[in-house]
């Protein structure tokens, strides 16, 4: 019998539909306070982006990357070089350098873009941005393939800081980076023509026909639909036969190459895909600010990526969501309640506000930590997880046991299916099931 109507999953729907309004909502909520509250969002949903990449590599695959802020200045130095006036800056350096080399780039490239640089459009930039940062991603994965826990930490770690070091340092022979001082003018998101910086002269209004809206909002709204379609996939890819093998390789790598999954290839599109989050949410960053410089992509940013998937909970996307807005708007909340509270107790302000809010945050997440280990939001246990689809049976239900693991999940169209000659063998209540062909099972020897 078909059942047409199911109150879990509409009432599911009902709640998305709500917090979706809510978010539409918000900026204009927000404008009686004015746009910084609106900006914080702002801010929040790009580490909302990169908090899902990340997760992705981190708590599907579970393989711990220290370095992941190396793939956000990738695509943002990308949106740099690509929609800024800083190419003719390295062409000249270049001419000065290798004169050769340089007169030719500036023939190939026309007097236009070597007097005025590169402007192509931010829509063209961000495949270009998630494509560079997955190579990257794919080049830092293939050294550290049997690397894992603290070792592949450190890897990770180098990485990131050889990438900042980098970009502070490439401004010799050539001027790409433009060192400390960074990169700015960069172009402003524009979408059929209309710039979401507004237009000069309208103190950064965005007039859209009869609609009008300050920048923030706009770009709120832009990094509202890039944020729902980077969690679409990210659901669609834990739910999928891909996804399946990142949870079976993060709960035993061994027994997931005994499946037959090729550890490698997951291993290197786990980091890969999971980079090119970073380089979407790096193009977007540059393009909002306007302006970029190393310091925005310091270790204390990589490290506080990672404290926003802990902190909401480790592979769990609505967990990851929770844990990025929290950590990105909790510190300018406090920033806005510290200091009237010390006026009003004290009746002068005894700690500045940066050193406080920094105390409270830390304090925060250290009693988080002891009360919720598993995160504010944690992940429902691998166990606990249905393997079948409802209605599908005695044999759904039997696989959705409370004891069934991720690997009996991983197996579907990674591992070999068992045939009709095949021996399943199930132990217990945890049933770790596994194929054997019939041939290998060895029978006793008979007496004579």
């Amino acid at each position: 019998m078909t059942i047409l109507f199911k109150p879990k999953r509409n009432l599911r729907h009902i709640y998305y539909g709500l917090l979706l309004a809510v978010l539409v909502a918000f900026p204009f909520f927000a404008a009686s306070y004015g746009n910084s509250w609106v900006r914080i969002m702002d801010m929040a949903l790009l580490y909302v982006m990169m908090a899902l990449g990340l997760n992705l590599v981190v708590g599907f695959a579970g393989l711990l990357d220290l370095g992941y802020i190396a793939f956000y200045a990738l695509g943002a130095y990308m949106a740099g070089l690509l929609a800024s006036p800083q190419f003719p800056i390295l062409l000249d350096s270049m001419i000065a350098a290798y004169p050769a080399a340089g007169i030719a780039l500036a023939e190939l490239v026309g007097p236009e873009i070597a007097r005025g640089g590169i402007h192509l459009s931010v829509w063209l930039i961000v495949p270009l941005a998630a494509a560079l940062a997955g190579i990257f991603g794919a080049l830092l994965g293939a050294p550290t393939l049997r690397l894992r826990g603290d070792y592949l930490a450190m890897v990770t770690l180098g990485f990131g800081e050889v990438i900042r070091i980098l970009i502070h340092n490439l401004t010799a022979p050539v001027n790409i980076t433009d060192g400390p001082r960074g990169i700015n003018m960069i172009d402003p998101v524009s979408i059929f023509g209309i710039s979401l910086h507004g237009e000069p002269g309208t103190n950064a209004t965005v007039k859209l026909g009869f609609l009008s809206m300050p920048s923030v909002n706009a770009y709120y709204y832009l990094f509202l639909v890039l944020c729902i379609a980077i969690i679409l996939v990210s659901v669609r890819m834990q739910h999928s036969r891909l996804g399946r093998a990142f949870i079976a390789i993060r709960e035993d790598e061994v027994a997931a190459r005994a499946m037959g999954i090729n550890t490698r290839n997951i291993k290197l599109l786990a980091f890969a895909m999971g980079a090119s989050f970073g380089g979407v949410a790096g193009a977007m960053f540059a393009a909002f600010q306007g302006f970029i410089s190393p310091e925005s992509f310091s270790l204390t940013e990589s490290i506080t990526v990672l404290s926003m998937v802990i902190l909401g909970g480790i592979g769990h996307i609505p967990g990851v969501i929770l844990g990025a807005v929290m950590l990105a708007a909790l510190p300018e909340i406090l920033r806005h309640i510290v200091e009237p509270l010390q006026l009003a107790a004290l009746g002068h302000v005894l700690v500045p506000c940066e050193v406080m809010r920094q105390l409270l945050l830390g304090l925060v997440m250290v009693l988080v930590m002891l009360n919720r280990p598993a995160g504010l939001w944690p992940a429902p246990a691998p166990e606990d997880r249905p393997i079948g689809n409802p209605g599908e049976g005695d044999a759904s239900k039997s696989a959705a046991m409370p004891g069934a693991r991720s690997l009996a999940v991983a197996a579907d169209g990674f591992g070999r299916t068992a045939g009709d000659d095949d021996v399943v063998v199930q132990t217990g209540t945890d049933p770790y099931s596994a194929s054997i062909p019939a041939q290998a099972v060895r029978k006793p020897a008979s007496d004579g």
